[in-house]
């Protein structure tokens, strides 16, 4: 089965987006006369459950297995879990447990989801009226306005910090740092309450505390997260409760969240409306989800490492190991991935962020080549977006993070509608795609983490 997109990347003819590969199989499947049901599983904290309903050929093709295993993957870190029920044909759940096992080509998902729900994780085949219902979760958290709160957000490169008074934003700051090669949690921990410091001083009192952070947080602590990729095992605990440490020593109340979670929140507060989708595209990827009824679900929304690119020569993430996931085309990665196509030279030792600002600068001066850095990353979103669409039930956007500042993001934007436009236009016409102004793509997710937790009286 060969497929291409009918809009080409500039810097990246290669890309195979995702849903191009997902609907020509689907369409042949449905051809053939033999599909049959495939319903998904996935069970995470406290008996919730999400399921997921396709069909597929009842084969081990290479093109089915594919189907199955990227959309295994995609919901895996979409929406979170340590035990998969396969409620499919037995010979494709056979492949799929030996691919998500200790051994598999999968290991890095298998060992990241054990710590994640502290279970070893697991997939277990039955049949597809078999799998259980659904259990989600959907939870109002946030929007809280009132009172003197801090509020911050940790990046890779840089960390921001907001003091709010009354749902004002009276000052917002941003600090360098370089966490994730740093093996002492001290060094963590006390950057950020260096910042808490700063934030305070404009403040007549601290009533709160919300927190904005890469990574998987559940119950404030901060179960996985490429900041603390350099901590050695035996101190992870330190990291993993860094921010109950922090709560203890300022003594209010302290909320942290997954930072995609709160770029949802922020779209959803600043536009007034639900069924949010966000989008940071800094560092990383960082990706976020507030429900039609306005709650936040508990899904991972981890799209870093939800796949994207279905091309089998797609670059691989230095940290999975897997090719084609959303942090190599929605960051600083992807920028800096699409350099040398480009033909723009960067000195070896430059880091991702200052790559970045080099292209920025040569987009202010109009040079074509990195505009053309800007259109490929356009046309990998604007394909990306209904892929989503058929995992999250969405009709708003935001998009944000440093990628998408200055003149460059607007190409970017401009050319991620075109695409939705030309080739899904039922998704194009219901899915608004939102941006935030200048100033609130670079600290509005602090001003937004400030409003998580509740002021005790």
């Amino acid at each position: 089965m060969k497929q291409k997109s009918a809009i080409q990347a500039p810097l990246d003819p290669g890309f195979l987006p995702a849903i191009v590969f997902n609907q020509a199989y689907i369409a042949e499947a449905r051809a053939s006369g033999k599909a049959v049901p495939l319903v998904l599983g996935l069970e995470r904290e406290e008996g919730y459950l999400s399921r997921f309903t396709t069909i597929v050929k009842p084969d081990s093709s290479a093109d089915t297995i594919r189907y199955v295993e990227r959309i295994v993957k995609f919901l895996l870190w979409a929406r979170g879990g340590w035990k998969l029920h396969f409620g499919g044909p037995r010979t494709i759940g056979e492949h799929i447990r030996r691919i998500y096992s200790a051994t598999g080509a999968r290991a890095f998902d298998v060992d990241l989801m054990g710590k994640i729900y502290e279970k070893p994780f697991e997939v277990v085949l039955t049949e597809a009226d078999k799998v259980p219902i659904a259990r989600e979760l959907s939870a109002t958290v946030g929007g809280h306005l009132d009172g003197c709160r801090i509020g911050f957000d940790l990046g890779a490169s840089d960390y921001k910090i907001s003091a709010v008074m009354n749902g004002e934003a009276i000052y917002t700051d941003e600090f360098p740092w370089d966490p994730k090669v740093q093996p002492d949690p001290n060094y963590h921990y006390n950057l950020i309450n260096e910042g808490f410091k700063k934030a305070a001083a404009k403040l007549p009192r601290v009533d709160a505390i919300g927190g904005s952070t890469a990574g998987v947080v559940v119950n404030n602590r901060i179960m996985v997260a490429s900041l603390f990729r350099a901590v050695p095992a035996n101190r992870f605990n330190e990291a993993k409760n860094i921010f109950l440490r922090l709560r203890d020593a300022w003594k209010v109340p302290m909320e942290v969240a997954n930072d995609g979670d709160v770029t949802a929140l922020a779209g959803a507060m600043s536009l007034n409306t639900k069924a949010m989708l966000g989008v940071a595209m800094g560092s990383s990827e960082a990706g976020g989800y507030m429900n039609p009824a306005g709650g936040m679900t508990g899904w991972l929304s981890e799209l870093a490492f939800a796949p994207v690119d279905f091309n089998p020569d797609a670059p691989a993430d230095e940290w999975s190991g897997d090719r084609g996931v959303g942090a190599l085309y929605f960051s600083q990665q992807a920028v800096n991935k699409l350099l040398p196509a480009a033909g723009i030279e960067a000195p070896a030792d430059m880091g991702l962020p200052e790559r970045l600002k080099l292209v920025q600068g040569l987009m202010s001066k109009g040079d074509t080549r990195a505009a053309r850095i800007y259109e490929t990353i356009g046309v990998y979103l604007g394909y990306t977006l209904p892929h989503y669409a058929d995992f999250y039930d969405y009709n708003n956007i935001l998009i944000l993070g440093r990628v998408t500042t200055g003149a460059g993001g607007d190409i970017l934007i401009n050319k991620a509608r075109e695409v939705m436009k030309a080739q899904f236009e039922t998704v194009a016409e219901r899915i608004k795609l939102h941006v935030p102004d200048e100033k609130s793509r670079r600290v509005g997710q602090a001003v937004a983490a400030a409003s998580l937790p509740v002021i005790k009286r």
